[in-house]
């Protein structure tokens, strides 16, 4: 005991409540109802100042939806690649009657500047160029309308049928096919051909920027031999798959041939 500290017999000695101090509760513990209250007070007046959207708005966040949708929509097709139904057997066995074409052109293509999934509008080039044996889909400009064709004939080549059998010269005067050892010029091994015949077309020069195409069914294909080439701003783009086969084909049918 220091010389400050006095008590008397049997008395114990008070402590200080300074530890007490720091154990006691907040104003708001104290008093739960009321912190509860004002916890609930600040969400109603959160909730009062949230103002329900006009028609008007609703109006317009439609119209913005709808036309950042429509803007995609020509980005992607302009761009990107479009999906194309086959018409016809003129491309069999490569492409089927009603089949759906997964159709690119981030190598090559014709934009689309117009209304999206519509023919409502005109085409512009895209990339660089196609290339021989290509599939592609082109648009005739005075028809109207879209056909998937075969690249047989770049700008310069030379293009001949002799019995059915496709003979091309390039700019340069090489034969495509090859040449056999007596020097002779041998026709292009042509194995997507389902039916080649026996007609003879040509010989025939393809113009600059102009390409000559021809179905894979020679014996049913309105073609480049019947039309003449087509520009290279008629080009759409590459057919690089089919999203969507039909099965079967009546050709497959007719034929008995097995569906690949």
């Amino acid at each position: 005991m220091t010389d400050n500290e006095l008590h008397t017999p049997g008395e114990q000695p008070v402590q200080e409540p300074a530890a007490e101090k720091k154990l006691l509760p907040s104003l708001a513990n104290l008093n739960p109802l009321r912190a509860r209250k004002d916890e609930d007070s600040d969400e109603g007046e959160g909730k009062k100042k949230k103002k329900k959207k006009t028609w008007q708005q609703e109006v317009l966040e439609w119209v913005v939806t709808i036309i950042a949708a429509l803007a995609i929509a020509f980005v992607v097709r302009s761009f990107i690649f479009e999906p194309v139904f086959v018409d016809g057997n003129s491309m069999y066995p490569t492409l089927r009657d009603r089949e759906i074409m997964y159709v690119s052109k981030t190598d090559y293509g014709a934009g689309f500047f117009g209304i999206p999934f519509t023919d409502i509008g005109f085409y512009f080039n895209v990339g660089g160029d196609p290339e021989r044996f290509d599939v592609v889909v082109c648009h005739y400009e005075d028809k109207g309308y879209n056909v998937v064709k075969r690249v047989v004939g770049l700008p310069g080549d030379t293009v001949q049928l002799i019995q059915g059998d496709l003979y091309v010269t390039d700019a340069s005067g090489l034969n495509v096919g090859g040449y056999d050892r007596q020097g002779n010029p041998l026709p292009i091994d042509e194995d997507f051909i389902y039916h080649k015949g026996h007609s003879n077309f040509g010989p025939y020069t393809v113009p600059e920027g102009e390409y000559f195409l021809m179905g894979d069914n020679r014996t049913n294909s309105l073609d480049s031999r019947d039309k003449g080439p087509v520009k290279r701003s008629e080009i759409i783009g590459k057919v690089e798959a089919v999203l969507w086969h039909t099965i079967p084909n009546r050709l497959d049918d007719q034929y008995g041939l097995q569906v690949r």
